[in-house]
């Protein structure tokens, strides 16, 4: 069976298509058929002025027929298509919503923080992951951070802060905000067993490929900090040249590290691990429980 999602985020849309067979116990696997990403940088307009402007809907129009002629190249008969922060934010997202319907087909979904939180743990990364240790999902994307605390086997937590890559940029994240955000996780962390922290996102993932660490092991705290120093002593272009980086993650890569560390540090964690999962992996997985 083949599903595919799209992930139309702050700063990228993805469309994901996956195949989906079972084990001998009838547990379903998820074999990647084909991962793109198109850097609409909707958050950019959206965080400034409140709607996304003509010529950012024209990319996503584009994008999004894109989309639709690969779904039917490759016979993909069952698709979930949600928006995020940029989009909940968006004064004309409705407009567009129907805009898109209308010229594809596609029906986009604005989802909640927190049902965006609730998709990422449902990955289930912690629940393979020995159960002497408390684990914060961390998903770090350009208009949001989603959080979710597992302790004790138990999802105890999960919530959605205003704080992405691409309202840092734009010097569009107050200092309270940052103060609640850590007093919400010294809260839930309090008392609680040693804090290890799993995380998503492109950025995250792009530091783990330039750590080559081998897949399975985590980064630690210093690291990351280590690597914060030392993308901050170079210029965008340097950036770009020295670590084989894109532009639209070269300048992105910086605030999301500094989130991912303040998050570490409030949370006392001192490792990270990268499980190559994100919002797209979570919305398949939604779709496969809905059609079966």
């Amino acid at each position: 069976m083949k599903l595919a999602a799209i992930d139309i985020g702050s700063n990228a849309a993805r469309l994901l298509i996956v195949e989906v067979s079972k084990d001998e116990k009838g547990n379903p696997i998820y074999n990647k058929v084909n991962l793109i990403r198109v850097p609409l940088r909707l958050g950019i307009d959206v965080f400034e002025s409140g709607i996304i402007s003509k010529q950012r809907i024209g990319m996503l129009m584009q994008t999004m027929k894109a989309y639709k002629h690969l779904l039917n190249a490759y016979e993909v008969p069952y698709l979930k298509a949600c928006a995020t922060s940029a989009m909940r934010d968006a004064k004309n997202s409705t407009d567009i919503i129907r805009k898109v319907k209308l010229e594809t087909d596609i029906e986009i979904e604005i989802i909640t923080g927190d049902y965006e939180a609730g998709i990422i743990y449902e990955n289930h990364i912690a629940e393979n992951l020995d159960k002497d240790h408390s684990y914060m999902y961390i998903d770090v994307g350009g208009g949001s951070t989603e959080i979710s605390f597992f302790s004790n086997g138990v999802l105890t937590f999960k919530e959605s802060f205003n704080i992405g890559t691409i309202r840092l940029m734009k010097n569009m994240v107050e200092e309270k905000q940052w103060d609640q955000m850590k007093d919400v996780i010294r809260s839930i962390t309090k008392g609680q067993k040693e804090v290890i922290a799993i995380g998503s996102g492109g950025n995250i993932n792009k530091v783990f490929s330039l750590s080559k660490r081998k897949d399975g092991k985590p980064l630690t705290f210093e690291l990351l900090k280590d690597y914060y120093k030392e993308l901050s002593n170079v210029t965008l272009d340097e950036r770009i040249r020295l670590y084989n980086l894109r532009e639209d993650r070269a300048d992105v890569i910086l605030p999301a590290l500094q989130i991912f560390i303040n998050i570490m540090r409030w949370a006392n964690a001192s490792e990270i691990y990268v499980p190559k999962i994100g919002l797209v992996d979570g919305l398949v997985k939604h779709l496969y429980e809905e059609v079966k």
